[in-house]
């Protein structure tokens, strides 16, 4: 049940002041291609002509303004001849959009944009009504050559640069690309268990070692006391880039994966010892004493 408090708010909305220049807003209660209205909570209702609502060249009325959204706009007119206070969404954006840009800056937030055309060393788009440009080298994660191929797409981004004097807004998509392909590099090498064998290409070699590219697209380092068992100045001694080659994965710590082609020397070792055990016990006859056993070993 509404009180007589909740009736003196409504009230007092009603016949609050409103003054050209101020920002208001106000509940969308209908939309169409010429315009949208909003619920001010005021005794009249406000109108944004399709003209003052974005900047936006692209931006169509009915796909991206629904009824019961919020919005904030510019008074304009206090009555556009019909009894309505005419709004600019426009207006109200140029000041406010530019707060939500830096707040977007400084939260690094992640934020989806189409692209919309391509201009020389980068293509625009727009974000919160304000045109964006993102260089031809914050695309993607990598170098961008044909940006004319990029028009039409969808793509995440971050707020890398906010000018409001300069009316300057740079994007980058780039920075979501290259974070996103560290969570998932991070990810298989947490599937990577200690121990298990793997075979791979040599694809660096360095004076420290050799990097290791894995058949599951993961690069790990063997360190060069890690190559083989004999003491060597140079994993070149050993092992050539392009050369196949198959490794123990000894740790992933702090996302890093460590290699051994030694390891698995040492345990070819070991179970070759066994098999020469295991062949020159067989090759005994059941009737073999001990002292033949012994007697064919030299104390």
């Amino acid at each position: 049940m509404e009180s007589m408090k909740d009736y003196e708010k409504e009230l007092e909305r009603s016949f609050r002041t409103i003054g050209e220049g101020d920002i208001i807003s106000g509940t969308v209660i209908a939309v169409s291609e010429e315009e949208v209205m909003l619920d001010l909570n005021y005794y009249t209702q406000g109108i944004i002509k399709a003209e003052n609502l974005s900047n936006d060249p692209d931006f169509l009325i009915t796909e991206q303004v629904k009824i019961g959204d919020q919005i904030e706009a510019t008074v304009i007119r206090k009555d556009d001849g019909n009894g309505n206070i005419e709004l600019s969404r426009k207006e109200a954006n140029d000041v406010l959009a530019w707060e939500k840009l830096q707040e977007m800056l400084e939260q690094e937030t992640i934020v989806s944009v189409r692209i919309k055309e391509s201009v020389p060393s980068g293509v625009v788009t727009y974000l919160e009504g304000i045109r964006a440009f993102i260089p031809a080298s914050q695309i993607c994660s990598d170098y961008v050559e044909d940006t004319d191929a990029w028009i039409g797409k969808q793509i995440d981004v971050k707020v890398i640069t906010v000018d409001k004097d300069k009316t300057k807004l740079v994007l980058s998509g780039k920075a979501v690309a290259r974070e996103r392909e560290e969570e998932a590099r991070n990810y298989r090498i947490s599937m990577l268990v200690p121990g298990t064998v793997m075979e791979g290409t040599i694809e660096q070699i360095k004076p420290y070692g050799a990097f290791v590219s894995l058949d599951n697209g993961i690069s790990g380092l063997v360190h060069i006391s890690q190559i083989c068992q004999k003491r060597i100045s140079s994993p070149n001694e050993v092992v050539k880039e392009g050369q196949k080659v198959k490794v123990k994965i000894l740790n992933t710590n702090d996302n890093k994966v460590s290699l051994s082609m030694k390891a698995l020397e040492e345990e070819m070792i070991d179970t070759e010892e066994v098999e020469e055990v295991e062949e020159y016990i067989s090759n005994e006859t059941a009737g073999t004493s001990l002292g033949d056993l012994l007697a064919k070993f030299k104390l």
